[in-house]
């Protein structure tokens, strides 16, 4: 399966902390994430303007060189090039894939995001696409519909890659995602302590933390079920 780390940095940090704070937490996620063994590492922080984004970039890339998890960055293509990343994820209302592709360099990573079935078109020559979203989540809008373990089927049917599915991934979905046919899972909150945790363990001000059993029972809920009975 292919686990990807979508960040937030403002529900890693406090959402009013300033950006050289919530960067060390993200750089410490990052770190974790590396140890893990985790995929991807996509950076979702679209409110940064093109330097913040571009000095947070080359700060997760180096703390990820050498291991084999990967950094793209969410849409912004010129960043992504600028900067080295190992690749770029792109919206659904973004450049076509093979426009990408024919300017990024040779193993360059490019995912799509998708909706809904109807969306399918539009992933030719991408090496995954992120579907959903799956069930209610807190960092997307709830009046927006749901995707939905149907419509994941749909999608795992029409494209040619592997579907990530994202939105309210939890460690006790992750065996209806798996048996839907998912390719693997993209996730925010799954990667992060909870307020409370952080609370208790005096750390309110970075919710970041040790990734590796999270990362082992996703794979071994995976495995299970591509094993079945």
């Amino acid at each position: 399966m292919t686990i990807c780390l979508v960040t937030d940095r403002r529900r890693l940090a406090p959402a009013d902390a300033p950006l050289d704070v919530s960067r060390r937490c993200l750089v410490a996620q990052a770190r974790h994430a590396a140890g893990a063994g985790i995929d991807i590492i996509q950076v979702r922080e679209r409110d940064l303007e093109a330097a913040d984004l571009a000095a947070l970039v080359a700060d997760l890339l180096a703390v990820t060189r050498g291991t084999a998890t990967r950094v793209v960055v969410n849409d912004r293509f010129d960043v992504a090039l600028a900067c080295g990343a190992d690749g770029v994820h792109l919206r659904g209302d973004s450049i076509a894939v093979e426009a990408a592709r024919r300017l990024a360099p040779q193993g360059f990573l490019i995912g799509r995001s998708v909706h809904g079935v109807d969306d399918a078109a539009q992933t030719a020559g991408a090496d995954y696409v992120i579907a959903g979203t799956l069930f209610p989540s807190e960092s997307k809008d709830a009046r927006r519909a749901l995707l939905g373990l149907d419509g994941l089927r749909a999608i795992v049917a029409a494209v040619a890659v592997p579907v990530l599915a994202i939105g309210g991934i939890t460690e006790d979905r992750l065996e209806q995602v798996a048996a839907a046919g998912a390719g693997g899972v993209a996730a925010i909150g799954l990667f992060m302590q909870s307020d409370a945790s952080a609370r208790h363990l005096h750390d309110a001000s970075c919710r970041a933390m040790p990734l590796a059993g999270v990362a082992q029972r996703a794979r071994a809920q995976f495995d299970s079920v591509r094993r079945g009975p």
